[in-house]
């Protein structure tokens, strides 16, 4: 998958456990888990919100994306 969750990184920089992120941010530590292992298909704008403001970053310090080179051809048309 071309987006890639990048919060551990941005945890160890502010020297925060997952899991008391998740305590303040309202979410199972199954749920913050699964987001950091990148496992889930989406997140609440709400919720990646609430992080942010927890950890002082921007939803791009959360988040990468790489593209992968094959979602960036368009189909040819007949």
């Amino acid at each position: 998958m071309p987006v890639r969750v990048t919060l551990d990184a941005v945890l160890v920089k502010r020297g925060r456990t997952a899991r008391d992120l998740a305590a303040e941010v309202g979410l199972s530590e199954t749920q913050m888990s699964l987001f950091r292992s990148g496992k889930v298909k989406g997140i609440r704008f709400s919720t990646l919100a609430r992080m942010c403001a927890a950890l002082g970053c921007r939803p791009a310090d959360l988040l990468d994306y790489e593209p992968d080179p094959a979602d960036l051809t368009t189909p040819e048309k007949d």
